[in-house]
C-alpha cells in the first residue's frame, strides 16, 4: 500500500471562518480525539493578531495544553515574523505562511503586496528552518482567485521555486475558492514538475466550493500527490475570499484514498465521530458527504488504513 500524508486543518482554517468561538478546552478535546483517530499533522492555531480572527485569539493556551505524542506533528500558522515569536515563545515545533497568488487577494488578506510578503515570508522560513522548526507555505488562489480570475501558471511557479529556497519543507497549494478542476491541477503540477519541483516537496489544499475537491484530490493523486490537507466534515473557509466554502472534508479524502489502496493511517470511525461532535460546538450541521452519511447510518465503516 502507498503512504499518504493527511494535514488536518479543522482547529485554524477551519475555525477562521466561524461565527462561534470555540473555548480552548473544547479545542484541546478535539485535538485529542483527532491524534486518537491517527492524525499525525494537525495545525492547532494561528498567532495572528487576536483583534483580527477572535476564534484563535488563545493560540498560545491551546498550544500550553498540547500533550506530546510520539509521531504527532503541531502546526501553527504565522503571518509574519512577529507571529513566529509568538510561536517560538509557545513552544511550538512547526510552523506555516501563507501568500496569495493573486495581488488582490493578498492586498485584502494581509493588506501587503505580493512582493512585500515574499521578503516577510521568505525571512519567517528562514529564520524557522535555524530555530530547528519544520516549515510549510501556503500559496493561495493557485487555481483562481474571486477578484482576478484565473492565475497564470508562471506566478504559481516562481512563487514556488522561492518558497523552497527560502526553506519550506513543503508547499502547499491553494484552491482557495474551489476554482480548480482535473485538467488545471494537472497542469499546474505538470509545469511545477518540468521547473524541477519535486512533487514530493508539494501538498494539496482544495475547497468544495462548487463540488470539485474530491475530483482535484483524485487527479493529483494520479499525477503522484501523496499530501493532502483535509478538514474535519469540511469544516472552514477563507474570511478574506468571498465564495470560499468549507474545505475539503478529511474524511471524504481519506475514504477515496483508502479505495484507491493508499494508507493514511487515520480510522474514520473514529474521525465521524469528531465531526458530530464539532457539529455540537459549532451548533450547526457540517457539510461533509462522508461525515452526513456517517450520521445518518448511526456510524461509519469502522476503518483505518
Amino acid at each position: 500500500m502507498t503512504d499518504v500524508r493527511i494535514h488536518e486543518v479543522c482547529l485554524r482554517d477551519g475555525l477562521q471562518n466561524e461565527p462561534v468561538v470555540v473555548p480552548t478546552a473544547r479545542k484541546l478535546a478535539w485535538i485529542e480525539q483527532l491524534v486518537e483517530a491517527g492524525c499525525r499533522d494537525i495545525e492547532v492555531t494561528s498567532f495572528v493578531r487576536p483583534r483580527l480572527l477572535p476564534q484563535l485569539a488563545d493560540a498560545s493556551e491551546v498550544v500550553a495544553g498540547l500533550s506530546s505524542t510520539p509521531g504527532v506533528r503541531f502546526w501553527a500558522l504565522v503571518p509574519n515574523g512577529k507571529g513566529l515569536e509568538r510561536a517560538l515563545d509557545a513552544g511550538v515545533g512547526h510552523v506555516a505562511s501563507v501568500l496569495s497568488v493573486s495581488e488582490t487577494h493578498n492586498k485584502r488578506n494581509v493588506n501587503r503586496t505580493v512582493r512585500e510578503s515574499l521578503a516577510s515570508i521568505s525571512r519567517v522560513l528562514s529564520d524557522a528552518k535555524t530555530e530547528g522548526m519544520g516549515t510549510r507555505a501556503y500559496l493561495s488562489t493557485v487555481f483562481g482567485c474571486p477578484f482576478e480570475g484565473q492565475i497564470p501558471v508562471e506566478r504559481t511557479r516562481d512563487l514556488v521555486l522561492k518558497m523552497l529556497d527560502a526553506g519550506a519543507d513543503v508547499v502547499a497549494l491553494g484552491d482557495t475558492v474551489g476554482m480548480g478542476t482535473p485538467s488545471e491541477v494537472t497542469r499546474v503540477l505538470d509545469v511545477l514538475e518540468g521547473a524541477g519541483v519535486p512533487l514530493s516537496s508539494l501538498a494539496m489544499h482544495f475547497h468544495d466550493t462548487r463540488g470539485t475537491a474530491l475530483t482535484n484530490v483524485y487527479a493529483s493523486w494520479l499525477r503522484g500527490i501523496r499530501h493532502f490537507d483535509g478538514s474535519v466534515a469540511g469544516v472552514g473557509g477563507c474570511p478574506y475570499a468571498p465564495g470560499a466554502a468549507g474545505n475539503a472534508a478529511t474524511e471524504d479524502v481519506v475514504y477515496l484514498l483508502h479505495k484507491l489502496g493508499a494508507r493514511t493511517g487515520l480510522n474514520l470511525e473514529r474521525m465521524c465521530g469528531l465531526g458530530e461532535v464539532m457539529e455540537r460546538d459549532l451548533g450547526r450541521e457540517l457539510p461533509g458527504r462522508y461525515h452526513r452519511y456517517c450520521r445518518g447510518q448511526g456510524g461509519g465503516e469502522a476503518k483505518s488504513a
